[in-house]
């Protein structure tokens, strides 16, 4: 027995599922309770996932002594028969020689049992047989809790919009009374149907609440398989293809830029609305601490825009006064949803300009004689370790970038596509036992012979990972019609980590008996009694209870996946969502080229933002440095083409706008233009390049009554 395969695992995943927590979440912010729930639904999806080859494993070796011993009982049996009157003669002494017999059969037959366990190899891995039982009763049922019951509970009141715990609860509830109700609406019925045809007990009855989840869960896997089989080589094509990626790019930009106005539209009219109700409320009023509660989930400028005007005492009971509570709980709701949204698109925004930049980059480098990689922005060429930057030179970097990176991205989409390729195959036939078509099963069935545990175990993982990653990586393309999305740097709400967990706890189980169906390790799918069982399936039953399920709907629905993926690989969908309006990224479509063109004006405006934003920084550094001033801007590199003209000192005041207006030709907007200063545009440029005499200066030295009382007009240069 060696449990360190086992422990490594659990030590392995536990470490993994806080790594990605805390990638995506933001622990310090996120609250406590939701940050465990997180983590322990991730943490025993993940579990399943590396722990179910151990147990496929241990099948295997059961398997074998099984077979071992029966063979071996019979053997035993049969000899003692055929030399039983060598021991002896039955009609002389009839007691002795039964008495002597059932002594040499046990003695027999312990030794070819013995013989029967050491024929057959150990494998490494091998745990006692009780402690799997043990392990998937906890991480099944916990998982199913915390899915079913808790984590919608707590998703609801982490975006109600009351002030109070039992107020959260009470419209968490009321949220979820219509999601609980269809699937009690749903268990009814099965169970009323499987009520008219057996007898209902407590097995059973376990049975058709486990029915009934993994039948959900292997709806949603199907439909996001049939998506992700296609999709994930598809991508991994399409980013070696420059310009494709590049073109697709700038179109979600163009479509998220509509999205990303509109949301910040809705921000601001809800920020404004809590402006008024916040002058209102005075700090006298009995609704005040609900009315700071809702200040805090909004920006610091709006903050700053009412703290001023809540210290005056006003009369609260006047007639006029309609403010409640439930318009507070209303106003506060929308507060936390407007922001998640606008908080989502800002996100989205920021890593699609930077993949946009990236790809600009690419596509210059690709030009570039001298074989070394030049970025953009420079602060991307920095690393905190400078030894890196020594092995990982810019030479090196442009060979593998635009020379050797395109070349594995088709080599790995190549890999992938045959892997969607086996299980497509194997999900329209892994129910036919004989002849075994089922590619998995027949090369599980080919490590089986040669007891080789450690290549079953390591094609268990890669096949589960992989049907894992194709099914969430619908999920999170998708996106759930926009509702939650994915980011990593902390950028992840805990509304979508939470969402993560549910969809883990959700499809997983149902993956993994569909795994075991793959490799013919379900003795009902394919009418074998005689196989052995995983521990696993022995935890979660078979589906026999109800008929239309077991014989009918896990076997067949898998072959839909061939359809889906039909539909995918020819933009079907996407076809049809641009006809009805919702444009989708179509190549030959002009809509699809005039949002290309329109991103990729958004992501030339972006760069050249951050260009002003760098040089501005650069100056006030260059200020600080030459004048010693204390600065704590970061030194960020000043761009080639705008060196030459930042040699004199400048105030770190005169900023981007000022240097603008310096470069057009002004307007005289005062009424006297005797000054030829301000008299003209040819005399101003003039005049301000002319120092003899000391003009210039005279005119600068003038008193404030003699000068122009002309002032440009608002909004001329409020687009710059």
């Amino acid at each position: 027995m060696s449990a360190g395969p086992l422990v490594v695992e659990i030590i392995f995943t536990c470490a993994l599922a806080a790594f990605l927590l805390h990638r995506y979440g933001d622990l310090k912010k996120q609250h406590l309770l939701i940050t465990i729930c997180c983590f322990i639904s991730w943490y025993f999806s993940l579990m399943i996932i590396f722990i179910l080859p151990l147990d496929v494993s241990l099948t295997f070796y059961r398997q074998c002594v099984s077979d071992h011993t029966t063979k071996s009982t019979t053997v035993a049996y049969t000899t003692l028969v055929t030399n039983s009157s060598q021991l002896y003669n039955i009609t002389t002494n009839p007691q002795a020689y039964v008495n002597n017999n059932e002594v040499a059969s046990s003695q027999k037959v312990s030794e070819y049992v013995d013989h029967a366990n050491n024929s057959c190899e150990q494998p490494a891995s091998y745990i006692p047989d009780q402690v799997l039982p043990i392990l998937w009763r906890i991480i099944y049922w916990t998982s199913q809790v915390l899915t079913w019951l808790i984590m919608p509970m707590m998703q609801s009141y982490a975006k109600t919009g009351d002030f109070t715990v039992l107020g959260k609860i009470k419209s968490a509830l009321i949220e979820n009374a219509i999601f609980y109700g269809t699937y009690l609406l749903i268990f009814g019925i099965c169970l009323i149907y499987v009520a008219a045809h057996v007898t209902i007990d407590g097995e059973k009855l376990k049975i058709i609440g486990v029915t009934a989840s993994n039948t959900w869960g292997l709806f949603v896997l199907v439909l996001m398989l049939g998506y992700g089989l296609v999709d994930v080589p598809r991508s991994l094509w399409n980013k070696s293809k420059k310009g494709y990626t590049l073109s697709n790019t700038y179109f979600k930009i163009a479509k998220l830029s509509t999205e990303k106005t509109e949301a910040e539209e809705a921000l601001e009219d809800v920020l404004e609305e809590t402006r008024r109700t916040a002058e209102k409320i005075r700090y006298n009023h009995p609704l005040r601490k609900h009315m700071d509660t809702i200040l805090t989930k909004c920006p610091e400028s709006t903050r700053q825009s009412v703290r001023g005007k809540n210290d005056d005492f006003e009369d609260f009971n006047q007639p006029q006064d309609i403010l409640c509570e439930s318009t507070l709980v209303k106003l506060h709701k929308k507060v936390i949803r407007r922001s998640q949204i606008q908080r989502r698109t800002s996100i989205l925004w920021a890593n699609l300009i930077n993949n946009a930049l990236e790809w600009e980059d690419i596509d210059a480098n690709m030009q570039n004689s001298e074989r070394k990689y030049r970025h953009s922005d420079l602060t991307k060429g920095v690393y905190y370790f400078p030894w890196i930057r020594k092995i990982y030179s810019p030479a090196i970097e442009w060979y593998w970038i635009c020379l050797v990176r395109p070349y594995v991205y088709m080599v790995g989409a190549g890999v992938l596509t045959i892997v969607s390729f086996m299980v497509v195959w194997s999900e329209c036939l892994f129910f036919i036992k004989e002849p075994v078509l089922s590619l998995f099963a027949v090369f599980i069935n080919l490590a089986r012979e040669n007891y080789d545990y450690v290549y079953i175990e390591l094609a268990s993982v890669l096949t589960i990972a992989y049907l894992c990653f194709c099914a969430y990586f619908s999920v999170f393309k998708i996106r759930v019609l926009n509702l939650y999305y994915i980011a990593p740097h902390h950028q992840t709400n805990e509304h979508s980590l939470i969402f993560i967990g549910m969809m883990l706890c959700r499809l997983t189980p149902p993956m993994c008996l569909n795994f075991l169906g793959l490799i013919h390790l379900d003795s009902h799918i394919i009418q074998d009694k005689k196989i052995e069982e995983t521990s696993y399936t022995r935890i979660m039953g078979h589906m026999d209870v109800i008929a239309i399920i077991s014989n009918g709907f896990n076997i067949y629905f898998p072959i839909l996946i061939v359809l889906l993926c039909i539909c995918t690989y020819f933009h079907l969908g996407n076809r049809i969502l641009s006809a009805m309006g919702f444009q989708q990224f179509i190549g030959d479509d002009d809509m699809t080229q005039e949002l290309i063109n329109e991103g990729k004006e958004l992501v030339a405006r972006e760069k050249r933002k951050m260009e002003r934003k760098n040089d501005a920084e650069a100056r006030r550094k260059t200020w600080s440095e030459r004048f010693g001033e204390a600065s704590s801007n970061k030194d960020v590199p000043l761009s080639a083409e705008r060196r030459e003209r930042y040699t004199v000192p400048r105030s770190p005041d005169e900023d981007d706008r000022s240097e603008l207006l310096r470069s057009i030709e002004p307007v005289d907007f005062r009424e006297d233009a005797e000054d030829g200063l301000y008299a003209g545009g040819q005399n101003y440029g003039r005049g301000m390049n002319r120092h003899e005499n000391g003009g210039y200066q005279s005119r600068l030295s003038r008193p404030t009554s003699s000068r122009p009382s002309g002032r440009a007009p608002k909004g001329i240069f409020d687009d710059v």
